[in-house]
């Protein structure tokens, strides 16, 4: 099975103890976000855990853990946008970014890491034009450390309407010129350019909107066949395999003005002081009327078959 790290929140750039320690322990206990009486109890063994995902705009924490890590399979995806302070208040300096991205493809090897550039947002600081060069630039940074980047267009939704009031859709001129030079930069720097939940209007510049977490993707990272569950998608748009994730709303620290996982800051501060390294739960404690449930869980590789 897949374990989920990074739906709700950034695991490795705040909680990297935390992780670690839920590792050792080898279980973890999740709320429902909807029903947080309703509690979900994940066994983070190997044996049947086959990968772990990430979604950071930080990976550098849990670099001193990656033994407790290796027995897993892995697959980062990696955030780094153009973005200064006035849109992601703490996230850590690109070129910063950048070169442990490099430092993470050495350590899992580049089918096990992911580059997005997203969401794109158009603004008087950030135009088409600064998009498409910034984009060449980091490209060329991480060229030969991953063989893929993921895009996507900022979607206003409330909490985003609320937290940027100043955000506004990307026109479809806009979408179809980045398109076409962001597929002309990735063939150029050996990567395939991906669409997140796009729709298939750029599948005629090069851009492959197939889907980004998919179980293709798992696949070649762990160089195996993977026999998963047949699940809904979570989005109509969506061709990505999610679920089991372990993370919470309202609790990334980096309060990006685009997110949809935080309500607002003050509710991330105080869930933030609520957490405790030692708890099997992210955020707080285990409570009186928690309803525990099991995961059903299994490994999902095929022993029988081989993508090599």
């Amino acid at each position: 099975m897949i374990i989920q790290t990074g739906l709700r929140t950034d695991i490795p750039a705040f909680y990297s103890r935390w992780f670690t320690n839920r590792l050792q322990a080898g279980f973890v206990c999740v709320r429902n976000p909807y029903n947080p009486v309703s509690v979900t109890r994940y066994t983070l063994s190997s044996d049947i855990v086959d990968l772990i995902g990430f979604c950071t705009k930080n990976p550098a924490p849990l670099f001193p853990y990656m033994d407790l890590l290796a027995p897993y399979g892995q697959y980062w995806f990696v955030t780094i946008t153009p973005y200064g302070k006035d849109i992601e208040p703490n996230v850590p300096e690109k070129e910063i970014v950048m070169d442990n991205f490099r430092k993470l493809s050495d350590m899992v090897g580049i089918d096990s890491v992911c580059w997005r550039y997203d969401p794109i947002l158009i603004s008087d600081v950030y135009p088409v034009e600064r998009h498409i060069s910034d984009f060449e630039k980091m490209a060329a940074y991480l060229s030969g450390y991953t063989k893929t980047c993921v895009i996507s267009f900022i979607d206003i939704y409330k909490k985003v309407e609320r937290n940027f009031p100043q955000a506004r859709s990307v026109r479809p001129a806009e979408r179809m010129e980045i398109g076409k030079e962001f597929a002309e930069i990735g063939h150029k720097y050996g990567m395939t350019i991906k669409a997140c939940a796009e729709g298939n209007d750029l599948v005629p510049y090069g851009i492959d909107c197939s889907g980004c977490m998919t179980v293709e993707t798992y696949e070649q990272a762990l160089h195996c066949r993977l026999d998963v569950p047949k699940r809904k998608p979570a989005r109509r748009e969506c061709a990505c395999y999610l679920a089991n994730d372990i993370g919470a709303y309202d609790t990334c620290g980096h309060l990006c003005r685009y997110c949809y996982a935080n309500a607002n800051a003050l509710d991330v501060k105080q869930n933030m002081r609520l957490h405790n390294p030692e708890s099997p739960f992210l955020i707080g404690e285990g409570r009186p009327d928690d309803q525990i449930h099991e995961a059903k869980q299994e490994s999902w590789i095929d022993r029988q078959l081989s993508l090599f």
